[in-house]
């Protein structure tokens, strides 16, 4: 089953880069340079992006074109990054997002 974005309703047509290496919530994972990171992790299989703050619900890609905020992710330490626009480099490092936090939450 092939689970890779080829086309981007924004972005286009996607030309494949170099394979990569990069990093998702400490596992290695592997990529095509400048594809968006949510094309990569869903090749991966990776569907969950971040929980809601209030309700803790898993949101994931919804838009794809960068106008909702269901993608976003902690890339390199920076909260908040809209990962189906975001292009994949190098040694990346993906964290799943917690309300606006990389830290799962903690019940009270």
């Amino acid at each position: 089953m092939q689970n890779r974005i080829d086309e981007h309703p924004i972005l286009g047509e996607f030309k494949k880069g170099k394979k990569i290496t990069f990093y998702y919530d400490g596992k290695k994972l592997e990529g095509f340079e400048g594809e968006p990171i949510a094309a990569a992790l869903k090749e991966a299989g990776v569907m969950v992006h971040r929980y809601t703050k209030k309700k803790h619900e898993p949101r994931g890609i919804f838009c794809a074109i960068g106008r909702c905020t269901d993608c976003v992710m902690v890339v390199d330490g920076k909260p908040n990054v809209r990962t189906c626009v975001t292009p994949l480099k190098e040694g990346m490092v993906v964290q799943t997002q917690y309300g606006v936090l990389a830290e799962p939450f903690e019940e009270q």
